[in-house]
């Protein structure tokens, strides 16, 4: 196969026309001519770090809906399933992403479960880390969330770094805020990336002592703008990722996305690629051809450099996308789970008014475009010796209802999603994936939880008797549908959502954060509310 175009040969840092020629999936030569091209050729995008399970999508369905974007290849965490289902859910991830030409690079979840102050489905030890790394040729131990457990030389936590390191696999971080002593320390352990920086100042530290600094940009974190002043001075340690993507915005763009508001604001082209073809697979040694004889035959064709309109996309040489038509075939994948709760009644999501005198309350304030929160002090409205949802000052419950056996949720209050009647829900819970909602009624928290209980997994809306669910079968947080038609239910849901008076841009991603612990300062567990900056529980009442 030959195909003609204006090479961009990222790592000579030259544009040249030329005709590639492969052999099977091998680029078998490069050739220059003198003809005028009007598109251009380079290296496909990579996502440099992800949770395809946060697409609501299986692998392969994913793999579908980013080709159409030039993404080749994905540095992929599975903790999500992983904490529903444990080394199974890994290995499920695994096979299906097999059976498609998209090059998934799996790591090794760190933290399953995520703390101990949650209820999971499942946990990975550091033995099954090793078995992850020796048998199933994982690429990477995932995020060390647990942070603590790294500046207190936890023994399971160090066991798994230790693991890693013996067996030349990088160790990805996540220490949002971390800084000064704490922070080099949690680099001296030989974490070498973060992806959860949100502040300009954090990120230049961490990047001037030798971290790799991942810009994210997803549905609900977005750092880009705060964090792509890093491009210009820092090329080599800068990557692009999404970390977490709703299927409708995979629709629209991914990592051609980034590339494109990245050269929109004056950076250096080959800079910019640099982070978004050529760093991650130096990094993590990904087996991803950068267009050079002799590489796999992984590269894209674009219509522009500025836009990059993406017109064809080769996968080992073969034509997987094109023109916005994938080529990639749905696969007729099994359906794995673990959901064990029971139906619930509105009584079991009530809070008995039992503030003290100052009649305050912890709220969680949700900001937009971050996964951080803050802790507000409020006053409590009461109704019949109960503390209800105050939609005038936009102070609303959340609850988290564990799905791995049958228990009472646990409640408390937040504010910023700006809902005036109804409630929304979603076994989408980050990261043990319990069920989390939030509302103004008891009885359409209820009726929301209970529709995904019914369909063991999903996300929900629900307003005055009217409920509508997307069911995610696949661990209770993906679906084996079609990735178009999943990406059109959400959007219809997502739509009935804000007509309910949220106006997040992304309400279910949010809510999804509400329950991640390791990120602070104040989230719901399914065991109560919980300080993630001192990593204890708190009470509801100041």
């Amino acid at each position: 196969m030959k195909t003609e175009g204006n090479i961009v040969d990222v790592l000579s840092k030259n544009i040249f026309p030329g005709i590639i020629e492969t052999d099977g999936s091998k680029i078998k030569s490069i050739v220059k001519t003198d003809k005028q091209y009007d598109n251009f050729i380079l290296p496909g995008f990579i996502d440099a770090h992800v949770h395809i399970e946060s697409s609501m999508l299986i692998p392969s369905e994913f793999a579908r809906l980013a080709s159409v974007h030039g993404t080749v290849a994905t540095v992929s965490d599975p903790h999500e399933i992983g904490n529903v289902l444990g080394i199974s859910g890994v290995r499920y991830m695994i096979e299906n992403g097999n059976k498609v030409p998209f090059k998934f690079y799996f790591g090794a979840p760190s933290c399953v479960p995520a703390t101990s102050f949650e209820t999971a489905g499942a946990e990975i030890t550091a033995a099954e880390i090793r078995e992850l790394f020796e048998k199933d040729g994982l690429h990477y131990l995932s995020e060390m969330m647990n942070y603590p457990g790294v500046l207190f030389n936890d023994e399971k936590v160090m066991e798994k770094i230790k693991i890693a390191h013996e067996l030349n696999r990088p160790v990805d971080g996540h220490a949002p805020g971390l800084r000064g002593e704490d922070a080099l320390k949690y680099l001296s352990a030989g974490i070498t990336t973060d992806h959860e920086c949100f502040d300009p100042d954090e990120a230049l530290m961490k990047i001037q002592n030798g971290m790799k600094i991942l810009i994210r940009e997803g549905s609900a974190a977005k750092n880009f703008e705060a964090l792509h002043f890093l491009i210009k001075d820092y090329p080599d340690n800068v990557m692009f990722c999404s970390d977490d993507k709703h299927p409708n915005d995979l629709v629209e763009g991914h990592i051609d996305r980034l590339a494109a508001r990245s050269v929109s604001k004056g950076y250096d082209l080959f800079d910019v690629l640099k982070c978004a073809c050529i760093n991650p697979v130096k990094h993590y040694r990904l087996d991803v051809g950068l267009l050079q004889t002799g590489d796999p035959a992984d590269f894209i064709v674009v219509k522009d450099l500025t836009g990059f309109e993406i017109l064809r996309t080769y996968i080992n040489g073969r034509l997987v996308a094109e023109n916005g038509k994938s080529f990639i075939e749905s696969v007729n994948e099994k359906i794995i789970n673990r959901f064990y709760t029971s139906l619930k009644k509105p009584d079991d999501f009530k809070i008995k008014s039992d503030v003290n005198g100052s009649g305050k309350i912890r709220v969680i304030e949700a900001l937009e475009g971050q996964l951080i929160t803050n802790e507000l002090h409020l006053t409590a409205k009461t109704e019949n010796g109960f503390l209800v949802s105050d939609t005038e000052n936009d102070i609303l419950k959340i609850t988290v209802t564990e799905r791995y056996k049958n228990g009472k949720p646990s409640a408390g209050f937040i504010k910023n999603f700006g809902l005036k009647k109804g409630a929304i829900a979603s076994c989408v819970g980050h990261d043990s994936h319990n069920i989390i909602a939030v509302g103004v009624t008891d009885e359409d928290i209820c009726n929301a939880v209970n529709a995904i209980i019914e369909n063991r997994g999903g996300i929900s809306v629900s307003e005055d008797g009217r409920t509508e669910v997307l069911p995610l079968p696949v661990a209770g947080i993906m679906t084996n549908e079609d990735g178009y038609l999943t990406a059109e239910k959400y959007t219809r849901i997502d739509k009935f959502a804000k007509e309910l008076g949220t106006f997040l841009n992304a309400p279910f991603m949010t809510l999804s954060f509400m329950a991640l612990l390791v990120i602070p300062k104040l989230k719901m567990s399914d065991r109560g509310l919980f300080d993630g900056s001192k990593f204890e529980f708190v009470n509801l009442e100041v």
